[in-house]
């Protein structure tokens, strides 16, 4: 299996500075990043390392989710997957974490029904390997099928 690369740039100090992330791999962009944004409710036009963990797990879980449908019997028409992932303050070591992630999914499927579908996506949060990577954080999820 390949290795994909990023790469961050970084100038200043942690309040001062600002950086610039790229998209090695794939070179699809490079996108500007600053500890101030990353903590300020609008981000103004930066991204941050929970956004791009947000981008990750959701496209990792959407590949996991349509698997899983599939070994249930289904056929998955549309997935619609968001990832809200929370930074909040470290309490216990101090610092920041990452203090839970939500995932929110809605399928168009045929062939199963609300149970299967929930079953398949409570399997799909368990074995994607986003989710395997983020053992550390609470994830929850709120699954449903829209007709």
């Amino acid at each position: 299996m390949p290795t994909r690369t990023a790469r961050t740039a970084w100038d200043g100090g942690l309040q001062d500075g600002s950086g610039q992330v790229e998209l090695s791999s794939s070179k699809v962009g490079t996108y500007d990043v600053s500890f101030p944004k990353r903590a300020a409710d609008d981000a103004g036009g930066t991204t941050s390392p929970e956004e791009l963990i947000a981008a990750a797990h959701s496209a990792c879980y959407a590949m996991q989710l349509s698997a899983n449908i599939a070994e249930e019997g289904g056929t998955p028409h549309t997935l619609d997957v968001k990832a809200d992932v929370t930074l909040g303050p470290d309490k216990a070591d101090g610092g920041f974490k990452l203090t839970g992630i939500v995932l929110t999914v809605r399928g168009e499927v045929e062939g199963l029904d609300a149970a299967g579908f929930q079953r398949a996506a409570e399997a799909a949060k368990a074995g994607c390997p986003v989710s395997k990577a983020l053992t550390g954080v609470e994830v929850t999820l709120d699954a449903a099928l829209v007709s």
